[in-house]
């Protein structure tokens, strides 16, 4: 059965949650055995490479100048976003980092949609208010483990998020995958400046690269699906429902490396889950 056109930006969304929530955890485990930068500059490199083969083959209109600025613009914001991100992952804070960058980085393009594109309705409204909870509890720091560090880091992840999500959608209805392709090429410019002048290029071993490989792609994979969601929905929407990615990241993180799921974790991502079809309806 086809899906109504109405739930066509909330799937494209939800496509967007999943990948970059295993893209998360995957840069996670990758970041702790290598340099963060240059780990999330080989995930830029790789992502670039893939998303431009795929654009060169589908052929689509390049993008104008005006886009290119705002795609590359996008990209740049992100990539620092995303490099201290995984820095900080790095570093055992995905539960300080995950809620600040994920609620920070939705809340602001929340707030310039509902300016530019009008006050979302009550349900929304609400929708984004569990959402938000739920992000907060899936990926809040445990009672008891003392004064979280990072919270500069977390900050600046969220801006440089929330500046992706802004951007990329002031490239308007341009091809996604150029957008994403463009984008992806700012991202390495940013990541490779600071690993080439902060001499942090070294020899990565190949388990390394082949994870930085598989994340790049479902980074960049999120990243064509949510430029899309925000193309033919609102821009709100679309960054609140793909910012449930921490739910992904956790639940992984549970699977494989045995990490704690508090009740609270549960509750989380519960409320995350009952605010998909708020948001969507």
């Amino acid at each position: 059965m086809p899906l109504a056109a109405q739930y066509i930006p909330a799937a494209y969304s939800l496509t967007a949650f999943g990948v970059w929530g295993a893209s998360d955890f995957l840069g996670g485990v990758g970041a702790r055995r290598a340099n963060a930068f240059l780990f999330t500059a080989i995930v830029h490199l790789s992502s670039l490479v893939a998303v431009g083969a795929v654009a060169l083959m589908i052929g689509g209109p390049f993008l104008g100048h005006a886009a290119l600025a705002w795609s590359l613009l996008a990209g740049a914001m992100g990539g620092f976003g995303l490099a201290l991100f995984y820095r900080a992952l790095a570093q055992g804070n995905m539960g300080l980092v995950a809620p600040v960058a994920a609620v920070l980085g939705a809340a602001i393009p929340t707030m310039v949609s509902a300016f530019y594109e009008g006050f979302p309705s009550r349900r929304h409204l609400l929708g984004f208010i569990l959402a938000g909870i739920g992000v907060w509890l899936i990926s809040r720091t445990e009672a008891g483990s003392g004064r979280p560090e990072g919270l500069g880091m977390a900050v600046l992840a969220g801006i440089g998020f929330a500046g992706f999500y802004l951007c990329a959608h002031q490239a308007g209805n341009a091809s996604a995958l150029w957008i994403a392709t463009c984008s992806r090429a700012g991202s390495l410019f940013v990541t490779a400046t600071i690993v080439l002048f902060g001499r942090h290029l070294r020899a990565v071993p190949a388990p390394v690269l082949g994870i930085a490989f598989t994340a790049g792609v479902l980074d960049i994979a999120g990243t064509v699906v949510f430029i899309r969601a925000s193309q033919i929905g609102r821009l709100d929407d679309a960054v609140v429902i793909s910012s449930l990615y921490p739910a992904i990241t956790v639940l992984l993180a549970r699977i494989f490396l045995h990490e704690h799921f508090s009740r609270a974790r549960t509750i989380g991502m519960v409320a995350a889950l009952a605010a998909v079809p708020m948001i969507a309806g």
